[in-house]
């Protein structure tokens, strides 16, 4: 997929530090709007997903672990 540009506003201090840095602020972003979507998506799985979670997680609880007798550690 190709890039696209977007608006994006920030404290001036933080752009003016990482700009004397030579930090690559739209990398930076990148990066971290990635990272934010991976974690949101991945609790908005665990929440849909919360009744299978619990249930199987009692399972194991109340029976052991599947295949349990075949495990070699």
């Amino acid at each position: 997929m190709g890039r696209v540009k977007v608006n994006l506003t920030l404290d001036a201090e933080v752009a003016e530090t990482a700009r004397a840095l030579g930090l690559n602020m739209s990398r930076l972003a990148e990066a971290a709007i990635a990272d934010a979507a991976k974690i949101e998506r991945n609790r908005l799985w665990r929440a849909a997903n919360e009744g299978a979670i619990n249930d199987y997680a009692e399972e194991v609880a109340r029976d052991g672990l599947p295949l349990a007798q075949f495990r070699s550690f």
